[in-house]
C-alpha cells in the first residue's frame, strides 16, 4: 500500500474530525436552548426541561460515535450500532451478502471518541449564556475568561486526538464504505 502524502493525511484527519464533532447536536442545542431556558430566566420547570435536554444532547453526542454503516453486495446501505460482537441490527438478510459483521465490533478508540465528542458538547453547553443564566448566574463574571480559555484548549486537544486516531466508523448520516465496483462507469 502506498504511503499517503501529508495533504491526504490532513484531509483524512479533517474528515474524521467533522464526523466526530457533534455539529447536529450543537445546532439543535443552540436552537432550542433559548426556548427551554426561557432566555436564561429559568423557573423550576425550565431547569428540569434544560437538564433533561442537556442529558439527551450529551447522550446523543456519545452514542452517535457508536453508529456505523456498510454497503452490502447489492449496493444497499445498512445502519446499526456497534456491539462487542459486531453491528446490531446488521439486517444481513440480503441474498449472497457475505459481509463480516465482526469487523464492526466495539474498540477502545470508540469510547475515546465518544468521550471527546461529549467533552466538546459540554464546553459548548457551559459557555452558552442561557445555560449559565439558568443554572449559575454568578458564573457570568468568569464566563468571558472561560470563553477565551476553554474552546482553544478543548478544541485543540480533541482535534489532535481525532486527527491522530481517526475513526473508521461511518455513522448514520455520513458516507458509507465504498467498494471498487461502486466507481465503475455505468454501461450504456
Amino acid at each position: 500500500m502506498a504511503k499517503k502524502s501529508a495533504k491526504e493525511q490532513a484531509f483524512n484527519g479533517l474528515g474524521s474530525l467533522i464526523k466526530l464533532l457533534p455539529t447536529g447536536t450543537v445546532f439543535m442545542f443552540q436552537f432550542l436552548s433559548p426556548i427551554l431556558s426561557n432566555n436564561g430566566q429559568c423557573h423550576t420547570i425550565n431547569k428540569y426541561l434544560m437538564g433533561a435536554f442537556l442529558v439527551i444532547c450529551g447522550l446523543n453526542c456519545g452514542l452517535a460515535t457508536f453508529t456505523d454503516s456498510y454497503v452490502d453486495n447489492e449496493g444497499n446501505t445498512h445502519y446499526g450500532i456497534a456491539t462487542t460482537k459486531g453491528l446490531w441490527p446488521s439486517n444481513n438478510n440480503s441474498k449472497g451478502d457475505n459481509s463480516n459483521m465482526s469487523k464492526y465490533k466495539l474498540r477502545t478508540g470508540d469510547f475515546v471518541h465518544a468521550f471527546m465528542s461529549v467533552l466538546v458538547f459540554v464546553v459548548v453547553a457551559v459557555l452558552d449564556k442561557n445555560t449559565v443564566d439558568c443554572y449559575v448566574p454568578a458564573l457570568e463574571t468568569t464566563r468571558k475568561t472561560m470563553l477565551m480559555v476553554l474552546p482553544p484548549i478543548v478544541g485543540g486537544l480533541c482535534s489532535g486526538v481525532f486527527a491522530m486516531f481517526p475513526s473508521t466508523r461511518h455513522g448514520i448520516g455520513y458516507p458509507s464504505e465504498r467498494r471498487e465496483s461502486d466507481f465503475e462507469a455505468p454501461l450504456n
